[in-house]
């Protein structure tokens, strides 16, 4: 197989072989016998097994028609065959483990791959600056890929010692509390006026339904520490709002430090029974309590750990290569930077801890 076509098979069949083994198989309809398909087992006996019975040197693979080096005689045997060695050689280049469901497609794909390459070497197209550029960009396309798996390998290649030694650093983060919260609108909601207003008299009515709020938040909170419910005080701040829909729970359930907004993370700091400040945003003002206090076990947020240390040491990683060489760019043939062009993927791996959603703001 000439280089040119192993190199731009080996492109297309790694995203190929990527949406192969992240697509769904049909539902099965209710009763129904579970297809081979479906299963991923051939109609009689184990794939696996049966496929590990082939012998390594076997033809698994034969493309009559089609060979390197075509003889003169036109009649002559021309065929390429691929062992099972070499076949499995390249599914690991280009996806390890692939599922057996999946093999035979690829192996019919992979067929139809050698042939239009070899015909293309027939007709030259793996000769000049064309295909040479195109060869060498395939390479750092390969090799950017190659170093972002390794990267990502190295990475995962955490010890349970990792995990502890980041449990006990950080065992503030794993810190939960029972949260209660009032939510109070940052202005009434006015009906309109009567009366058509100036400007002026129009600015100083909003901003009068602003304090008004702001006032009745310092007496909400007075009241919450003097130990009246949360849920009714957090009734009688929409209602004094005039929102007309219910007014949502005080109730956040257990709550950690990151899923609070940063500005009001300082709550966790409370003690058990304490009330917070009046702490404000753009949206209105909020008021917490804080309940039973504990830390989370290790044994249960282990995955979560792993996750996150793995996804800090691909960034670090990935910075490094990246601050290992700066590129400079002439202002004057490319135009000032305007930021990544839609579209184009950014050389960076994806992938990230499962870490819990932040508790959603009131809207």
């Amino acid at each position: 197989m000439t280089q040119y076509g192993l190199v731009c098979l080996l492109l297309g069949a790694m995203a190929w072989g990527q949406a192969a083994n992240s697509t769904s198989t049909p539902a099965q309809q209710p009763g129904a016998p579970p297809s081979a398909a479906s299963s991923g087992a051939a109609p009689a006996g184990n794939p696996d097994a049966e496929a590990s019975k082939v012998a390594p040197d076997a033809p698994v693979l034969t493309i009559n028609g089609s060979c390197d080096n075509p003889p003169a005689d036109k009649t002559a045997d021309c065929k390429t065959v691929i062992t099972r060695a070499e076949f499995e050689k390249t599914l690991e280049a280009v996806q390890p483990n692939m599922p057996v469901r999946v093999r035979r497609q690829f192996a019919m794909r992979y067929a139809t791959a050698l042939v239009m390459a070899q015909k293309a070497h027939e007709m030259g197209l793996d000769q000049g600056p064309k295909f040479e550029e195109r060869l060498k960009l395939a390479r750092v396309q390969i090799l950017s890929q190659g170093l972002s798996q390794a990267v990502q390998e190295k990475a995962g290649q955490i010890s349970d010692k990792d995990i502890e030694d980041y449990y006990q650093s950080k065992s503030a983060d794993y810190e939960e509390a029972d949260v209660q919260r009032i939510f109070v609108p940052h202005s009434q909601q006015l009906p309109a006026s009567k009366v058509k207003l100036s400007a002026a008299a129009e600015k100083k009515r909003q901003k009068d339904a602003e304090e008004v709020m702001q006032k009745e938040a310092g007496k909400l909170r007075a009241r919450a520490v003097a130990g009246e419910d949360l849920a009714k005080l957090q009734a009688e701040a929409f209602q004094l709002s005039g929102i007309k829909t219910k007014a949502p729970s005080t109730k956040m359930g257990k709550v950690r430090r990151a899923s609070l907004p940063p500005a009001q993370a300082s709550v966790m700091d409370l003690k058990t029974g304490e009330v917070s400040a009046v702490l404000s945003d753009q949206s209105g003002y909020f008021i917490y309590k804080v309940g039973a206090k504990d830390v989370e076990p290790l044994d249960k947020v282990k995955d979560e750990i792993r996750g996150t240390l793995r996804t800090q040491r691909v960034q670090e990683q990935m910075q490094a290569v990246q601050k290992s060489g700066t590129p400079t760019l002439d202002e004057a043939y490319f135009g000032p930077e305007q930021g990544p062009p839609q579209g184009m993927p950014m050389p960076m791996p994806a992938g990230g801890p499962a870490t819990k959603t932040p508790a959603p703001g009131p809207k």
